[in-house]
């Protein structure tokens, strides 16, 4: 498909007329107040499965009208935005196939890459270089439109992963509705992203879910929960997030997590070693290369 010039007038590139949002909850939601607050979109068009959290969005703002017909929330629309689980936005993007012209944005916040892009490719055909793809890597251990916050990609890193059929005009509007909304936009290859959140982000909630999964397992476990203090809130504070969403993140980027929670074990495995054969020098080692690793990460030097 040809490629559209790219308007030199920035301006043109940030009007949106009509953009529908599939999948109002806290990420869908807080693009779509962001937008509005930045007066950069006409109409906001929410999309879901219960009409319930629709009103709710409508009621508190987030969107201007909904619809729980596909055909009806996208018609007109100069961009639609799939916010839903990774197995649902691959079933959209097979009724999306019918309903919009190849003219039609069509992006994603979904955290992996490559499944969606395989999804994408196969359903939209010739709309597919109108796809472009993207996780803002933002967020709350909260769900739902309640949650959405118009600021809550400020300051936060948006990767789009474009690929060779990729529409460059597509790509370009998509990144200055990001940094437009405050967000800091680098684009790399879906097989790099994927390895990359497999190990900051993916990993890290299985940690959290494994441990609280851990806890509630004991007997009598609710004498634990009196005594749970600020470090175990805050290495699971990732477990109160959507499950539904987190189960088709593990799956669908299955390889890279598997290879996360295998060099896990393998270093719970050496911590376990040295603490049973008394060896506090080597565990002190361990705990002090993490630090100083952590104290890199926060301040953005390279590890």
């Amino acid at each position: 498909m040809a490629e559209k010039a790219s308007p030199d007038d920035s301006e043109t590139l940030l009007q949106l007329a009509r953009i529908a949002i599939i999948g109002v909850g806290m990420i869908g939601g807080s693009f779509a107040l962001a937008l509005k607050g930045k007066g950069v979109v006409g109409e906001v068009v929410g999309y879901g499965r219960s009409r319930e959290r629709l009103e709710t969005a409508q009621d508190l703002g987030v969107i201007d009208r909904f619809s729980c017909d596909l055909a009806e929330a996208v018609g007109g629309a100069d961009l639609i935005f799939l916010a839903a689980p990774i197995n649902a936005s691959k079933t959209l993007l097979k009724a999306l196939a019918s309903l919009v012209g190849p003219e039609v944005i069509i992006t994603d916040a979904g955290s992996v890459k490559q499944e969606i892009i395989a999804a994408a490719q196969q359903s939209l055909e010739e709309g597919f270089p109108m796809f472009v793809p993207g996780h803002p890597i933002a967020g709350k251990e909260k769900s739902g439109v309640t949650a959405a916050d118009g600021n809550l990609f400020v300051d936060h890193r948006v990767v789009l992963t474009p690929v060779e059929e990729t529409n460059r005009h597509a790509t370009q509007r998509v990144r200055r509705l990001w940094e437009t909304v405050g967000a800091d936009v680098v684009e790399m290859d879906a097989v790099g992203h994927d390895r990359l959140l497999a190990m900051t982000s993916h990993l890290p909630h299985a940690v959290a879910f494994a441990l609280v999964a851990l806890l509630g397992e004991q007997q009598n476990a609710e004498e634990f929960f009196p005594l749970a203090a600020g470090g175990f809130y805050d290495l699971t504070r990732v477990a109160s997030s959507d499950p539904a969403m987190w189960r088709d993140i593990f799956l669908n980027n299955k390889e890279p997590v598997l290879a996360g929670i295998d060099g896990y074990i393998t270093v719970f495995e050496r911590i376990r070693e040295l603490i049973r054969s008394g060896n506090g020098t080597e565990l002190e080692t361990i705990f002090e290369h993490a630090r100083e690793t952590r104290a890199k990460i926060q301040t953005g030097q390279v590890v």
